[in-house]
């Protein structure tokens, strides 16, 4: 199911250790105090940095050459930098990073939050490998180019639902955006947001859930790289707010909307979300 790069089991390693270094943070009254601001410009919660900063040492261990980018530390390279003739080497990869996505959950202990971290080219051309694991109960889902989604090294597939009558859907578009996905509140069966978005994007993946959609254009790269990457070769589908195919920045500072479904009900999804301006 991967290929001989051994990205599953340095994610597998990398996010074990994280997971260890927070155990007893999670739930604690102090995992959420701010420390320093990150490099995407938001507050860097005690429990964020101690897990970014495990993952970090097990890459730097890898010995490969990768270009990082995540929340905390920013764009940086990782790896040996040069040879023995003092010519700056390029990175074999780039890692997108979110090492805790779902701060809040684990610093109340809410047993939703994970790792998330997607493989691409240095350049961010293109998306190799995701890779997303719950550290609440251990489910871990991954995705390589061409070979499908899994959930525990089991073949996933979005659900078959059509009727927008029958789903369950997640949506982030509340306060001044409510008026944009006021007709999905009034026509879809269940609605949930659960505060973690790179698991929910899996839940897609895995038919859980029938469709997610954030029309506040406040993701990151970061936040949905690996979660969009496994819905897609799940089988489902990812657009941005208007429709068209989502196209990830290169950066922290520019936000997207997206919509990710199970493909079946995406059109009907997308006819109900107000045209307001994004």
């Amino acid at each position: 199911m991967t290929s001989d790069t051994g990205f599953l089991e340095l994610c597998e390693l990398a996010s074990r250790t994280a997971a260890d270094v927070i155990e007893d943070m999670v739930g604690s009254s102090d995992a959420y105090g701010t420390v320093y601001m990150g490099a995407d410009g938001t507050p860097t919660k005690k429990i964020d940095a101690a897990a970014e900063d495990a993952i970090l040492s097990v890459l730097k261990d890898d010995g490969r050459s990768m270009r990082l980018l995540s929340e905390e530390a920013g764009d940086i390279f990782v790896g040996e930098r040069g040879d023995e003739y003092g010519k700056e080497a390029e990175p074999e990869f780039s890692v997108i990073l979110d090492p805790l996505d779902g701060t809040y959950n684990a610093a109340f202990g809410i047993p939703f939050y994970g790792v998330s971290i997607a493989i691409a080219k240095p350049d961010l051309s293109g998306t190799s490998f995701g890779y997303v694991k719950n550290l609440a109960d251990g489910a871990v889902y991954h995705a390589e180019s061409g070979m499908g989604a899994f959930l525990n090294n089991d073949p996933i597939s979005p659900s078959g639902n059509s009727d927008i009558h029958d789903l369950c859907i997640s949506v982030y578009g509340y306060r001044p955006y409510v008026e944009r996905t006021a007709g999905l509140y009034k026509a879809a069966r269940r609605i949930r947001i659960l505060g973690s978005v790179a698991l929910e994007l899996c839940y897609v993946a895995s038919g859980r859930m029938d469709a997610f959609i954030d029309v506040r254009r406040a993701l990151r790269l970061t936040d949905v790289a690996a979660g969009n990457f496994i819905v897609e070769e799940a089988g489902g589908m990812v657009t941005n707010g208007l429709g068209a195919s989502l196209k990830l920045p290169d950066g922290f500072m520019n936000r997207v909307d997206l919509i990710a479904s199970n493909g079946y009900a995406h059109m009907d999804i997308l006819a109900l979300i107000s045209r307001g301006e994004i």
